[in-house]
């Protein structure tokens, strides 16, 4: 096998799989591994993957990679509006409370969500939130009361970051916060790209009585630059599908109730 038919087959493991392993690729292709490592270094080079240990990663699975808020919308944005569609259940009937929504592309699909939720189950909540992606639409809907918290804004994700964002949050008691994350896995829990993303969700996290993340399953397994709670700190996940094995196990021994849409 010629490389440029090598660098094809790798290109199209990556797209099914998201990652590959030194070792299988060398038996695969019946070379040896340095051959497989020179191959990875040559695709890392033209942006096509990332190498970490043992193997590689898709470039877009990069620990610090980051997409802009409207690209992640875009993004699997049927199975963001079914898990917002499930997450607002989880909210209960005749909800009155306060929420605090996170920044991404997954909250936002929560806050359309929230409206006509809210609407047909006669609640009213009293939402905060540091995303101006989000602000708008809250602002105008029924039973809804909004509050903005300040602070730099990201451009690529039109979120407030920032000292005076993270005492902001600290100050508040909300009765439930729905977070999104970028990663999620068993050993280190919920994860995101930008340090100062971070410092936000965590508050966020430590602010709420109780916890949703929403997240779709291409979220499993990835672990991001920066850990920002740890899975026990979670009260329910909302996805797409059922999460595979060791994440399922740890998300169980967490005590995380786990809703798939």
């Amino acid at each position: 096998m010629y490389a440029t038919e090598r660098y094809d087959a790798i290109e199209r493991i990556l797209q099914t799989d998201g990652r590959l392993a030194v070792l299988d690729l060398a038996q695969r292709f019946d070379v040896t591994t340095e051959t497989v490592r020179r191959d990875l270094a040559e695709l890392e080079r033209r942006g096509v993957l990332t190498r970490v240990h043992g193997g590689a990663v898709a470039a877009e699975r990069s620990s610090t990679r980051e997409t802009a808020i409207g690209e992640r919308i875009r993004e699997n944005s049927r199975a963001k509006r079914d898990i917002a569609a499930r997450a607002v259940t989880a909210l209960g009937q005749r909800f009155t409370g306060s929420i605090f929504l996170d920044a991404g592309s997954t909250a936002a699909a929560v806050a359309a969500a929230l409206p006509r939720y809210l609407t047909d189950t006669a609640g009213h909540a009293h939402v905060v939130t540091h995303s101006l992606a989000l602000a708008p639409a809250l602002a105008e809907a029924g039973r809804i009361e909004l509050t903005v918290v300040g602070g730099h804004i990201r451009g690529v994700t039109a979120a407030a970051v920032g000292a005076t964002t993270v005492a902001t949050i600290a100050g508040l008691r909300p009765d439930v916060a729905v977070v999104g994350t970028n990663g999620i896995s068993a050993g280190f829990g919920l994860s995101t790209p930008d340090p100062e993303e971070a410092a936000v969700k965590t508050a966020i996290v430590a602010s709420a009585r109780r916890v949703i993340v929403v997240c779709d399953s291409s979220k499993f397994e990835r672990e991001l630059l920066v850990g920002f709670a740890p899975l026990d700190a979670v009260d329910v996940l909302v996805t797409d599908a059922a999460p595979p094995e060791p994440l399922a196990t740890a998300l169980a021994d967490a005590g995380v109730e786990v809703l798939v849409a």
